[in-house]
């Protein structure tokens, strides 16, 4: 399939969240909503904290559509499991010739130029593809696979993990160099279980949205569910409860 393709439509046609998308009712997550909508129009590199479902997503694409690069790329890619020499060519792109069957193709360095890059789950990523990311970012040019040709490439890049970075560094998960050029703005996003005044907020949010979805009249969950939910540990967080 044609990489290229795929990702210039799902960057340019669907439509990306904003701060207002963020549904809250706790103090932790209005301060970094109010922490987006400050660095939004920076340079610097953010790296964002949280665990798998708190909605690291949703908040790369609000630094992206709060900033004054909105009509630009935004580019996303889930570093997870991927083998190394693919994930080097789908993030720098592709010489014809440079391997068997290899074509012309730009890297996502390339599409997200002038716009947004983010990594998700750079934790997973193996380090020789971290040291390459490094290299790209502080020189600002990166070169396709094959390729001798050096090319500029003006992107703001957001990162994320879903382990604490410092002890991803202990474990060898992350470069500690590459952890302080991503981490200059770091936001960290608390799990569900520590943030109930949003559990039920959501829970209200969600029934409301899937009532007009399914065309249904939930009105909302009895006290057995409530008292459940309560001591219930969330850990996949938002997205498991709305599922």
């Amino acid at each position: 399939q044609d990489i290229t393709l795929s990702l210039k439509s799902s960057s340019t046609i669907k439509k990306l969240y904003n701060v207002d998308d963020i549904i809250t009712n706790s103090q932790s997550m209005e301060l970094i909503k109010e922490r987006i909508r400050m660095i939004a129009d920076t340079d610097s590199s953010v790296l964002i904290c949280g665990e798998t479902g708190t909605g690291k997503e949703l908040v790369a694409q609000s630094i992206h559509t709060s900033s004054s690069h909105r009509n630009k790329s935004f580019i996303s890619q889930n570093c997870a499991a991927i083998p190394a020499t693919l994930l080097e060519s789908i993030l720098f792109g592709t010489t014809k010739g440079s391997y068997t069957g290899a074509e012309n193709r730009p890297g996502l360095f390339e599409l997200a130029n002038g716009g947004t890059l983010f990594l998700d789950e750079i934790n997973s990523m193996e380090m020789s593809i971290q040291a390459k990311i490094l290299k790209a970012i502080e020189e600002k040019q990166i070169t396709r696979i094959g390729g001798a040709e050096t090319i500029p490439i003006n992107v703001k890049i957001i990162s994320a993990v879903n382990e604490n970075p410092i002890e991803c560094i202990k474990k060898n998960k992350l470069r500690e160099d590459l952890f302080y050029r991503l981490s200059v703005v770091q936001l960290s996003i608390p799990p569900l279980r520590e943030r109930i005044n949003d559990l039920f907020f959501l829970v209200s949010h969600f029934i409301k949205s899937y009532n007009m979805k399914m065309n249904r009249n939930i009105i909302g969950i009895n006290e057995d569910v409530e008292e459940i939910f309560r001591n219930y540990r969330w850990p996949g967080n938002v997205r498991e409860l709305r599922n």
